[in-house]
């Protein structure tokens, strides 16, 4: 399985990014996705995430309003757009995939995300 993130990179306060992940080696559709942080100096984090069809997203409060997750099955990509970014947002961004009836689970090699003020 690989996980490919692309999209990182700096940006200043208030600005936006938009983060992909292409996913090979699964049925993309089978999986739950997510995206992740760790920020420096901090455990990861969870970010937000999707069930398999896009149906459902989940966004911790800390980024809700502010960041959209999506997903194109047809693609076997998933995206996280990021506006209003804060010099708080700056980490290495994670994409994860995560069985929906097994154990199953697949990290990114991460991305770079970095916010200035």
């Amino acid at each position: 399985v690989h996980l490919i993130e692309s999209g990182g990179g700096v940006v200043q306060a208030g600005g936006s990014l938009r983060l992909s992940c292409v996913a090979s080696g699964r049925t993309f559709s089978s999986y739950n996705m997510g995206w992740y942080r760790q920020r420096p100096g901090k455990e990861r984090e969870w970010v937000a995430k999707s069930n398999f069809n896009g149906s459902k997203t989940f966004y911790r409060d800390s980024v809700k309003g502010r960041f959209t997750i999506s997903r194109d099955n047809a693609r076997d990509t998933v995206f996280l757009q990021m506006n209003n970014l804060k010099p708080e947002d700056t980490a290495v961004y994670y994409c994860n995939m995560e069985g929906i009836v097994t154990t199953e689970e697949y990290w990114g090699q991460g991305t770079q995300v970095t916010v200035s003020s």
